[in-house]
């Protein structure tokens, strides 16, 4: 799977898409935001429509990368954890299970899919990575969230903002994708280099990279879509 971060990233790759059109539109959403204020952080999601793509015979394209900002803060990780890790994460206030912790989930398939719906995002440490379809089945890879690895060498702070700030593009069988890409509490200038960054790497997995594009959407969660192209 590609992933990239800010710097690997070719700028030429924006210029199908007119700066001043995504601008215009952050301001949309957040004026529209400010005027009907929600008892949330509502997000801002980039809506993708692919064209001259075929699910079934096109090779299905999966990548992520990392964006300069978090767009989801309220995203939570748990780290499965050696007891070192689990005692910086104690320290740190990041939920964390241990070994015992998840033998108790006694790999009840039920108990398993709870813990994948509980947390946005999983890490684990080097001695649990291994154990853990032995230990769980395959219930956190069947969700989409198979624990991302963390080492002795790490900050954990770090590592989970990390987590947070990574967007995944992957094609399944629709020919459209969604991925956060902010909030409305950023700045437009925040914002915007979120959606350069996405939009950018996006391009770059397509086969014909723009030709591809059908169009893209930016969207508040309460908000009306936003055409970007």
């Amino acid at each position: 799977i590609p992933c990239m971060n800010v710097e690997s990233l070719n700028s030429s790759t924006m210029s199908k898409l007119q700066s001043e059109n995504v601008r215009e539109a952050i301001r949309v959403m957040f004026k529209e935001s400010a005027e009907k204020k929600r008892k949330f952080r509502e997000t801002v999601e980039l809506q993708i429509g692919l064209k001259q793509y075929d699910p079934q015979k096109d090779k299905r394209f999966s990548g992520s990368v990392r964006l300069p900002r978090i767009p989801r803060p309220a995203m939570t990780v748990c780290i499965l954890g050696d007891a070192q890790h689990c005692e910086s994460a104690e320290k740190a206030n990041i939920p964390c299970m241990n070994v015992e912790d998840l033998k108790k989930l006694n790999k009840n398939k039920k108990l398993v899919k709870k813990l994948a719906q509980k947390y946005h995002a999983f890490l684990a440490s080097e001695a649990l990575i291994k154990m853990i379809p032995r230990l769980l089945g395959p219930g956190l890879n069947k969700a989409g969230k198979f624990p991302g690895l963390i080492s002795h060498q790490d900050i954990m702070a770090d590592k989970v903002d990390e987590v947070k700030s990574t967007v995944k593009f992957q094609l399944k069988k629709a020919l459209c994708l969604g991925v956060a890409v902010g909030h409305v509490e950023m700045t437009e200038v925040e914002l915007f280099a979120n959606i350069n960054v996405a939009v950018n790497f996006l391009v770059s997995l397509l086969k014909k990279n723009w030709q591809n594009v059908k169009s893209l959407n930016l969207k508040t969660s309460m908000g009306k879509p936003q055409s970007v192209y």
